[in-house]
């Protein structure tokens, strides 16, 4: 333990309440590419629990922030282990995975929504640990700038008053039907996600959700989901659409990230007004699994 202390620089800094909320400040400037890290730290800012330390190269003029598990954090280890980076520099990036440890590359972790750019760098890095990595999804960072660029579609009354929110009481069917639940760690990320952001849902005749849309603790739209039975009846849209809306309202920043794959909902959210930076990929990748 000794030995780890002295490889970590005197300048790499855990942040603290009043520099978080400076930091959220400076990433507001930088985006969409550091949509993410803004996310995070946005929900932290509001009191959103959270299970993530945030640590900067050099404050106040950082370069690199990245969010880790919190080591002193009890509920840490219920959820997935998660990294998320944004970088303006790689040299000192690489400089913060290696000599000073910023990141566990002992145990199974994710860094998710980060510059594919960073991807060679990774793979060397991991390479040289003995680490096994694998890129699982590649995505579209798409947001929508201000709610003018919106375009509601139109939804008669009948539908608009069978547009809700999740409760609790719904956590076992979001998490069966998303791709990455259906376990325990995914309950658990889903009763999170439902008791502490905004999720729109809309409702059939007995008041059950049959579509609906949630908001990652990262603060981008996610898990769209329409049972197949309602399908093709423009419920994503108006999903869309009500949950930018609310987020705008709220103060929420509004984005979201799409597999690259995934045609029909990239062509969803563009119909709707999202645009995107053509030339920034983000990608999810997974060591020691």
């Amino acid at each position: 333990m000794a030995l780890l202390n002295k490889l970590y620089s005197p300048n790499m800094k855990v942040l603290n309440k009043d520099e978080l909320q400076i930091a959220e400040e400076v990433l507001l400037k930088h985006l969409p590419k550091s949509f993410k890290v803004y996310g995070i730290l946005y929900g932290i800012n509001r009191n959103k629990p959270s299970t993530l330390d945030v640590v900067v190269d050099t404050w106040p003029d950082f370069k690199v922030i990245i969010c880790r598990p919190d080591p002193k954090n009890k509920h840490a280890l219920e959820f997935r282990k998660k990294v998320i980076i944004y970088s303006m520099d790689e040299q000192i990036l690489m400089k913060m995975l290696t000599e000073e440890n910023a990141i566990d590359w002992s145990t199974l972790f994710c860094i998710g929504g980060f510059d594919v750019s960073h991807v060679p760098m990774l793979k060397e890095m991991s390479s040289e640990r003995e680490v096994n990595n694998r890129c699982f999804v590649k995505v579209h960072l798409l947001y929508l700038p201000a709610s003018t660029h919106l375009l509601t579609p139109a939804a008669n009354s009948e539908l608009e008053s069978r547009i809700s929110s999740l409760n609790l009481s719904h956590v076992d069917l979001v998490n069966k039907t998303w791709k990455f639940g259906g376990n325990k760690q995914g309950y658990r990320n889903i009763k999170n996600l439902i008791g502490n952001f905004p999720s729109c849902c809309i409702t059939d005749g007995q008041g059950q959700p049959v579509s609906w849309i949630l908001v990652y603790d990262y603060c981008a739209m996610g898990m769209l989901y329409t049972l197949p039975e309602h399908r093709g009846k423009g419920y994503a849209k108006v999903l869309v659409s009500s949950m930018a809306k609310k987020l705008h309202t709220e103060g929420y920043p509004v984005y979201c990230f799409i597999e690259e794959e995934n045609e029909v909902s990239y062509k969803l959210f563009r119909n709707l007004g999202f645009i995107e930076d053509p030339a920034y990929r983000a990608a999810w990748f997974e060591f020691n699994f």
